[in-house]
């Protein structure tokens, strides 16, 4: 018991002449030393009792040093001895942590000769380290015990520099919180906060180990303010510091983030600059890629009742479109309805997808056969692409299939049959959607055009004859330029001096001023040769080309480049709102310069004004709110962080050929980019739940039913509010709207659901017998998996 091996260690520290002596005798000695450390239990737990304790601990450890300095050859083997008791599987024992008095006694220049001696032994086995370094974890809680973050950094810094990702994953999601926890104790709060950051800055390939402890932050951070000692303000602009270098990593997580940022307001933020030097220089290794993927924990549904979607590697562009799409009712349950028995098309397998959201039993769902057929064959694996992008390659592909399939299954010859699906093939790479499909009456029109479809009239009227020309396109969703800071007040007529126009053809030309400071041509709608993605992220890789310098002066970049400062200073001063953008990509604009129109009437190149109209709304509005911008120099597209205000409602001016008409669509769901540039980030969505006809009325805000919206971050679900929709770029600057979905009010699109039956679960329809099955399958072997 530690009060007698203490009276032993006094007295032969009093005699050192009793002590063993030869080597065989002296090692003995010291290895059951430090066995009996290890089975010390303090035998009471006041304050006086732990002194004593501790005390006593110091007096054993104190003689073991006399011992190693005595006889430098007991040093090795004693920490051999050390090691062995630390590293056991017996369960029925768990050494004291009084171990950890020591560490203070080992030479610190052993460090690198003793940890690589240890991380390259292949006779320790990874279970056996494992145990080991979770052991030395906890001797963080041994107060007054000097140089244990150091052994403990050490060791960590070992096991990565020989790739032990599967040891460094397990021990740092196993101890975190508990080193977290001992930052409320001054005594071992500086060892403790040293090894919390090594863990977090070098565990940057996912947000887990730093969500386990986000929870506990703010009670720390008010504690350490409440305590108002010099060393704990110290210890809070360090901690500040780790936690913001920590959310700039992982964004994309507001309703974690928020608490803590309102607790941390008032401290010191460090720079961006600052934020991704700390992040390049700690992470485990390079190759995050090499590291296996963490085991997504086996724990049922979130509270909301959603199901998230795994990552299968930077696919959040994805999940976070499916999301969206799921939670567009009237869609969802169309495609559920139908009846798609033995056939292997992208629908059935976006169907099946829709019913594993809606039934699974797991907290999340991996997506692997979706993405992999759903994916643009463009699109590297396992880098992020652009949500909006796959979005438009997804409906048009669904699109373009459905036609197929219709055209095969009415009576047609063979060669008409080929000669449809050859072209149903070509199109599935463009992603401009009905570019050149046909007008279909409304029983042959596709479920995508049933959905998202409407219609654009665009008339260009010559300045000089005043003879009119006009063209009805079809579109699946607007991409809204910024308009520059002049707009605002007054949307006028917008200049376009760069392309060339013949009859209803539009030919954007290389880069142009007025397409960078915000003009827009119709991308979505018609595929336009050389078409420019200055500021069309969406275009495919078919037919967008980086831009190049041909043809524009110096002159025309730098005015581009105002416009852009100009947009750039507007943020905080004057919020654009989606009416905004709106009225803006409908303002008539002039054509004119290099940009002139061919008249057919005039025979000439003339001075033209071109408008736009909707003529026909969807049913689901889909607005890309064009964020990126091509910088020439570094070669990179750039972000536009300007704020942009979301109104629940939103009025769409409709002119039909009847009268004018403002059809009301209220918010459904909102597609986030949290990053600085389109080539990287992260996307997820927030979406409401609307279960009927869509109703939404202007004062809604105030009268908000709970949990009617939720905050998708791929296997993360969780209830938001629209207030968080709002408010998320003024809290969070790189976080962003990029894609929002608008339901057309008080539409069922062809649901009645006064006439639902019974087997309808929550308004939707009953599943095909297949896929039932199949869902039903996978959640009894999930419960088999959860309950081993």
């Amino acid at each position: 018991a530690p009060p007698l091996c203490a009276r032993l260690c006094q007295l032969l520290g009093d005699f050192p002449q009793c002590l063993p002596r030869g080597r065989k005798l002296s090692l003995a000695f010291c290895q059951q030393l430090v066995r009996s450390i290890a089975h010390f239990q303090s035998q009471g737990s006041r304050e006086a009792e732990l002194r004593l304790y501790v005390s006593q601990v110091t007096q054993v450890s104190g003689l073991l040093q006399s011992v190693w300095k005595a006889e430098p050859d007991t040093l090795l083997p004693s920490l051999q001895e050390l090691f062995a008791v630390i590293s056991a599987a017996d369960t029925s024992f768990e050494p004291s942590v009084a171990l950890a008095s020591l560490v203070q006694h080992i030479p610190l220049q052993m460090i690198t000769v003793l940890i690589r001696s240890l991380t390259t032994d292949p006779n320790v086995k990874d279970a056996s380290m494992t145990q080991a370094l979770c052991r030395m974890i906890d001797w963080l809680s041994w107060p007054l015990a000097q140089h244990v973050e150091t052994w403990v950094i050490a060791l960590l810094k070992g096991l990565a520099a020989v790739q032990k990702f599967t040891i460094l994953i397990d021990v740092t999601l196993l101890k975190i919180e508990l080193v977290f926890n001992r930052l409320w104790f001054p005594l071992v709060r500086p060892g403790a906060l040293a090894v919390l950051s090594h863990m977090l800055l070098s565990f940057q390939h996912s947000p887990e180990a730093f969500h386990l402890i986000v929870p506990h932050v703010v009670s720390l951070v008010h504690s350490f303010k409440r305590d108002g000692l010099p060393s704990s303000t110290a210890f809070l602009m360090q901690l500040t510091e780790l936690i913001h270098c920590m959310m700039y990593h992982y964004s994309g997580f507001p309703e974690l983030y928020e608490p803590i940022l309102e607790a941390v307001k008032d401290m010191p933020k460090p720079t961006e600059e600052k934020i991704k030097m700390i992040l390049s220089q700690s992470a485990w290794t390079s190759q995050s890629s090499s590291l296996p993927s963490c085991l997504s924990r086996l724990s049922g549904k979130s509270e909301t009742g959603k199901t998230g979607l795994i990552n299968l590697g930077n696919t959040c562009y994805m999940n976070s479109v499916i999301q969206a799409l799921f939670m567009a009712t009237d869609f969802r349950r169309h495609v559920l309805s139908l009846n798609l028995n033995g056939c292997n098309s992208l629908m059935r397998k976006l169907q099946h997808l829709f019913a594993f959201l809606a039934h699974t039993q797991r907290e999340a769902y991996a997506p692997r056969i979706f993405f992999e057929a759903s994916r643009p064959p463009w699109f590297t694996p396992r880098s992020q692409q652009d949500c909006s992008e796959y979005l438009r390659f997804l409906l048009d592909r669904l699109h373009e299939e459905e036609r197929t399939l219709k055209a095969l299954s009415s009576a047609k010859t063979p060669e008409s049959l080929m000669k449809e699906e050859s072209q149903a093939q070509e199109t599935v790479h463009k992603a401009q959607v009905f570019a050149q499909a046909p007008c279909m009456g409304s029983e042959e029109r596709t479920l995508i055009e049933k959905m998202f479809g409407g219609k654009l009239k665009t008339t260009i009227c010559c300045l000089n004859c005043k003879s009119m020309s006009r063209k009805e396109e079809a579109f699946t969703d607007l991409s809204l330029a910024f308009c520059p800071p002049t707009s605002l007040e007054n949307v006028g007529p917008k200049y376009v001096e760069r392309s060339e126009v013949k009859d209803d053809y539009v030919v954007q030309t290389n880069t142009s001023a007025t397409s960078l400071a915000g003009e827009t041509p119709l991308n979505n709608l018609e595929v336009n040769g050389g078409c420019d993605t200055i500021m069309n992220e969406g275009t495919t890789k078919d037919f967008s080309t980086e831009p190049n310098s041909e043809g524009t002066t110096n002159s025309e970049l730098n005015k581009v480049q105002d416009n852009r400062d100009m947009s750039q200073r507007l943020v905080g001063k004057n919020t654009l709102s989606v009416t905004d953008l709106l009225n803006y990509f409908l303002a008539p604009e002039i054509l004119s310069g290099d940009n002139k129109y061919y008249c057919e009437k005039c025979a000439s190149l003339q001075n033209a004004e071109k408008a736009m109209q909707i003529v026909e709304e969807p049913e689901y509005l889909i607005l890309t709110l064009l964020r990126f911008s091509y910088d020439p120099k570094c070669h990179i597209r750039r972000k536009i962080l300007d704020n942009v205000s979301l109104p629940l409602v939103l009025e769409l001016p409709v002119k039909r050929s009847t009268s004018p008409l403002a059809v009301v669509s209220g918010g459904c769901s909102v597609v986030v980019h949290s990053g600085v540039s389109s080539e990287s980030g992260h996307y997820y969505s927030y979406a409401r739940n609307v279960t009927g006809p869509c109703t939404v009325v202007e004062n809604e805000l105030d009268t908000e039913m709970p949990r009617e919206w939720f905050l998708f971050n791929d296997s993360r679900v969780t209830f938001t509010s629209f207030q968080s929709v709002q408010k998320i770029t003024s809290r969070f600057p790189k976080d962003t709207a990029y894609v929002l979905f608008y339901k057309k009010q008080n539409s069922t699109c062809g649901f009645n659901t006064n006439s639902t039956n019974g087997l309808w679960v929550n308004g939707d329809p009953p599943l095909q017998k297949d896929l039932m099955d199949a869902i039903t399958k996978d959640n009894k072997l999930y419960l088999q998996v959860r309950r081993k």
